[in-house]
């Protein structure tokens, strides 16, 4: 698999902890992440996408984390979205031209109120607040982002999941015309993830349509994506177009792809290791040690009992 260990990364990839600290200071650092990135500069190729989003409201204490934040830059060109390539500067160069409106959500299985929502519905289905959540990658790299949506919680009740709905299946849009990776055979598409039923009513998970106060990015799921904070970053689906809710435990991508190495659950435990290499240990982008990496992503306290019972290197 074309995953990029953590003591590979170049030094010319890592960005000085300077470049983050002012948090609106989206062009600072944008020729030197470039030059890391294969040349491409991140506010030319998103001019599309820096669109505010009318009436962001700032999240309870409870969704806002006292740390630094990493630049707009840094998050949108150091990304894993395969559909646009396996490289973390591809999706940057290869979804400028990405088209996101029209877009629909469809939205099935055992619901009683199946139905689809279009984008501009679901920016207004419930108010949008600014979440700043930490994003800690399978990889043992990690970012700090202010996401911008609602719990998801609020779509769900929309449709009302019948008694049988225990897991809900997220597909990301699999168009090989727009996704030049969707016809490299590195996974099988479409991509497609999971939670189960509590996992996704949990407040914590985000039905997320922007970051940085602006509609997301193309690189970033444009336009609306999953963020699951205390799990790894590749169980938010991105640039979803289906949503089913379903009986029984579904195989998603990874699982598919790579069995051994990813499991339904992807919780964040730094006491299991991925099959080649360790998770005690992360780094953040824009520094250059490393840190220790908590359990559930540092969001125990909100999660865990979720997982009460359960062994969580079985289950992993």
């Amino acid at each position: 698999m074309l995953i990029k260990r953590p003591d590979d990364i170049r030094p010319s990839e890592i960005t000085p902890r300077s470049l983050y600290e002012d948090r609106r200071s989206f062009m600072l650092g944008a020729g030197a992440l470039a030059l890391a990135g294969g040349g491409v500069l991140p506010g030319a190729a998103h001019a599309q996408a820096r669109e505010k989003i009318a009436g962001l409201r700032p999240a309870p204490a409870a969704y806002t984390l006292k740390e630094p934040l990493n630049t707009y830059e840094q998050i949108t060109s150091y990304v894993n979205f395969y559909e646009f390539g396996t490289d973390k500067s591809d999706p940057l160069r290869n979804s400028k031209n990405f088209r996101t409106r029209p877009w629909t959500v469809v939205v099935e299985g055992e619901v009683r109120k199946p139905r689809s929502f279009g984008i501009e519905e679901l920016l207004k289905l419930a108010p949008v607040e600014e979440r700043i959540y930490r994003l800690r990658c399978v990889e043992a790299w990690s970012m700090v982002i202010p996401w911008a949506g609602y719990s998801l919680s609020e779509l769900i009740k929309q449709v009302e999941p019948t008694a049988n709905a225990k897991f809900i299946e997220f597909h990301t849009l699999a168009d090989p015309k727009q996704m030049p990776g969707v016809k490299d055979p590195v996974l099988q598409w479409p991509y497609v993830e999971g939670l189960r039923m509590d996992e996704a009513m949990n407040p914590l998970s985000l039905l997320c349509l922007g970051l940085y106060g602006e509609l997301l990015p193309n690189p970033n799921g444009a336009p609306v994506r999953l963020v699951v904070p205390w799990k790894y970053g590749f169980k938010s689906g991105k640039s979803i177009v289906r949503i089913r809710f379903v009986e029984n435990m579904p195989t998603t991508a990874w699982m598919r792809s790579a069995p051994s190495e990813y499991g339904f659950y992807s919780n964040v435990n730094p006491k299991v290791d991925h099959p080649r290499w360790s998770q005690a240990r992360e780094r953040r982008i824009g520094e250059f040690f490393k840190r220790e990496t908590l359990m559930f992503n540092g969001y125990a306290d909100q999660v865990a009992s979720l997982y009460t019972g359960m062994d969580l290197r079985k289950n992993f």
